[in-house]
This record gives C-alpha cells, structure tokens and sequence, in this order.
C-alpha cells in the first residue's frame, strides 16, 4: 500500500510539473499565437476587422471650434492696442464620416487612398448657429505683408484696401469665418491670379486629401499601416533636413503590439508636418484597457532648448534667434499666407507669446493633444486632436490698416478639438473578436502554470511526509 501511495504523489507531483511546464512552454507558443490572430485581424486587408475600421471610421468624428472674438475692437483698430479675446464656442462639425476614396492596392504590400474632407454641422452640440457673428480678424489684410513683401506692391494693393474700406478687423459669421466668404478687397484687385474667396478652412467640403499609400502589414505586421508616401513622396518640401520627412502612420492606428517606451509618430496634414507621441498614463475605456499617448511639450520646444527641432525655425528674427517655443510656422503650406500653428491658447508657448493678447488661459487636461490605444493591436480607439490657428500681424507702413501696429505679433483666430471614442457597437466587436481571444490565451497560460506548481508542490509535499513517517 505504501508503494502504491507513493507512487500515486509521485505521478500527481509529476503531472503537476509537466502542466507547470506547459504552462510555461505556452508563453511562447501563445505569444505566436496571439502574433497570428493579431495578424489576423490587425492587418490592412479585405476582410479584418483592422480593414472594416479603416475603410470607414469606427466611431463618429467630431469637431468642435472655438472661435476668438475681439472685445476692445476700436482699441486694436485706432490705437494698435493689443486685442482683448474671448473664445465663443464650441461650434461643432461631424467630420471624417466619408470611406476613403480609390482604394487601390499597391506594391511592396502597401494599399493607396483618398481622405474625402466633410464637415456637416451639428446644432445640438454647437452654442449657436452658423450664424453668429463675431468681430475677428481680416484675413485677407493681414496676409498682405507676408505675400507682398516688396514695398512698392504694397502701395499697389493699399489702393484697393482703401477703396473697399477694409480694417484689420472684421465681422463675420462663424460659416463665414470657417468655410469662406468673398472679400471685398480681394474681389476689388484686377489680377486674374488672385482669388478673392477666402475663410480658414477653405477649401475643405468636396475636397480630398492625398493620395496616402500605406503599409497594409501583410508583409511585416511591424510597418502596419505606416505611411509609405503622401503625395507621391517621402517628403514635404516644407522644411528643412529631417522635419522634411513623412513618419509614421496617419494616427488612426499604430502597427501592433506597442510599449510604453515607445516613441509613436504620426503625420498630420492639418499641421503640415509629422509629430510625435509618449506614453502618458493607462486608460479602461469601455472594459478596454488602452495606452494613452500625448503630444509632449518637447515637440513644440523651441531649438535652444530641444536641438531636434532647429528646421522647424523659419524666420531667426521673428522667432528671436530660434528660442521662441510653441509656434509652428506652416506658411510654406499655406501659398505664403502668414498662418501659425499652436496649442490651444498657446499652450506651452514662450511667456512674449501668451502675453502679446489678452485672454489666453492655457491648461493641460483641457489643450493637451492624446491618443488612447489598444497596445495589443495598435488601434486607436479615442483620440482628441487639438490645435489653434493663428495668423501673424506685421506693421506696414504702406498699407493704411496695418500702420498702427506697433511690432510683430501672432492674432489667435480659433482653436479646434477634433475627436472621436470608440462606439458601443464597435466596443463589443473588439471585445468579442480580438480582446477576449487574447485574455482567454493568457488566462489558460497562467492557469497551466499556477495550477501545475501547486499540484506539484502538494504532491511532492505530501509526498516527504510520507516517506519521513514510514522511515520513522
């Protein structure tokens, strides 16, 4: 009997190894596992679920603006004073709900694509109507400097400022302000070439963006829907050296399997340049754990302080020998127009900045750009994109509404938050698909092992006892 007992905690003990064992011979064939169901549905291929969202966004986009009014107009327009701000908003817009347009597959593993650009507006989450009429500033006018700077063109186009009565200020709707309207003083100038419609979004509805070819992952799930071209290339011609370049994929979705020591990089053309995400905090969106990645203060730091950043700077005497922070120069993309990108209420930006108006109130939680993704899968699940738009006033002393301005500065004209959550819809399918799978695969690791090395620990135990009383 004793024989036959021991061998019983002997062969209980061994089972208990070998599942222990398993267990952990499991890691690695469950990681390959994971790797081929991921692959399975993470790629950019007819038939994923990584497909089905990319085609069409998961979620409804949204975007919400924040208009910049100007309280003390006569003050800015008689005395040159700084312009006193108020935000009215948010007017908001449904955006990227339109599939992408002349899906092509590439070579190399890639696929090519339009992004259409539509923006239908949503009364129920706007304060206002499109209607509103706030006091802003005159596009047109201001850009006269930038895109004219000979001074003899200058008296030129003053002739037509005159006669359309023109003022560094204006009125107008927010449709208007967004989407354009004709302007007096460009509809009164006489050359062929000068469009007279202008807005801050124009052209936008009926547009498209690209064409973008991308990495669909077949290949090498580690390029997973990064940018192979963007417009038929690998660079801008915005900037210098390695600004220049196109990185990282479009920001709706990352290749899989992401660290936190990772760098995420991504392309924006609203910004007209690639950024860069770090990792933040954990977030459970949904019953979702997910990554959230932010846009950090270094990206935005002036080349005194981050030396990565010195092709960004433009413009040494405007920028004060390259150590203003928290502006991004993008008139290269914008036809010379004098346009200035920001954190929302200059966010970051060097103190002359913030105090060159009056009403900025710059916060973290409610500014600061984050993409909340699905580490596993690299799928970005919610997002909020926030930038400001700014445009750059110079002094002129030939054009009649621009002699009263004492120095250089940038005009706030608006700050936009475009973002998106996951749909409950949406939610379930991931769950069901993708996250379930892989927690099924890890808890059954885990088991095998957990149990396996109790069982042998019992049994062995019991085991010595045995023996140590029938020695006795």
């Amino acid at each position: 009997m004793g024989c036959n007992r021991n061998c019983g905690l002997l062969t209980g003990a061994i089972i208990g190894a070998v599942l222990a064992i398993f267990g952990g011979v499991l890691i690695p064939v469950g990681d390959n596992l994971i790797g081929k169901a991921v692959k399975k549905e993470a790629v950019i291929v007819n038939g994923t679920t990584a497909f089905k969202n990319w085609l069409v966004p998961g979620s409804s986009v949204y975007r919400e603006f924040w208009i910049f009014h100007v309280l003390n107009p006569s003050e800015v327009m008689e005395e040159g004073a700084h312009p006193k701000l108020e935000q009215r908003g948010p007017y908001t817009y449904r955006v990227r709900y339109l599939p992408k347009e002349n899906v092509t597959e590439g070579e190399n593993g890639t696929i090519t694509y339009m992004m259409p650009n539509a923006a239908n507006f949503e009364p129920a989450l706007s304060v206002g109507t499109e209607n509103d009429t706030l006091t802003v500033l005159n596009l047109a006018v201001v850009a006269v400097p930038s895109v004219y700077p000979s001074t003899l063109m200058q008296s030129v186009i003053n002739t037509w400022v005159k006669s359309s009565k023109a003022a560094i200020l204006q009125n107008r709707t927010v449709k208007e302000i967004l989407w354009g309207y004709t302007d007096p003083f460009l509809d009164s100038i006489p050359f062929p070439n000068v469009k007279s419609f202008v807005g801050v979004f124009y052209p936008y509805n009926g547009t498209s963006d690209g064409p973008y070819s991308v990495y669909t992952g077949a290949d090498d799930i580690t390029k997973t829907a990064v940018i192979e071209s963007y417009k038929h290339g690998r660079t801008l011609s915005y900037w210098k050296g390695h600004c220049d370049m196109v990185n990282g994929t479009d920001g709706a979705s990352f290749p899989p399997f992401v660290k936190k020591d990772q760098v995420l990089r991504f392309f924006s053309a609203d910004i007209c340049r690639s950024i860069y995400a770090v990792f933040h905090s954990k977030q459970l969106v949904k019953g979702i754990t997910l990554y959230r990645f932010v846009v950090p203060r270094e990206a935005f730091a002036s080349p005194a302080e981050v030396r990565d950043n010195y092709c960004f700077c433009t413009d040494p005497e405007l920028s004060e020998n390259c150590t203003i922070a928290g502006l991004l120069d993008i008139s290269a993309c914008k036809a010379k127009r004098p346009v200035y990108i920001s954190l929302p209420h200059f966010l970051h930006a060097s103190e002359s900045v913030l105090h060159s108006v009056e009403g900025m109130s710059p916060n973290e939680q409610e500014h600061e750009t984050y993409l909340d993704i699905e580490p596993v899968t690299g799928f970005t699940l919610r997002f909020a994109k926030r930038l400001q738009v700014n445009l750059l006033v110079r002094p002129s002393t030939r054009i009649e509404p621009l002699k009263k301005v004492k120095k250089p500065y940038v005009f706030p004209i608006l700050w936009l938050n475009e973002s998106a959550v996951i749909g409950d819809e949406k939610a379930e399918m991931f769950r069901t698909k993708i996250s379930s799978r892989l927690e099924l695969l890890s808890m059954l690791q885990m088991a095998l092992m957990i149990g396996g090395s109790v069982l042998f620990l019992a049994f062995m135990g019991s085991y010595f006892i045995c023996r140590s009383k029938k020695l006795k």
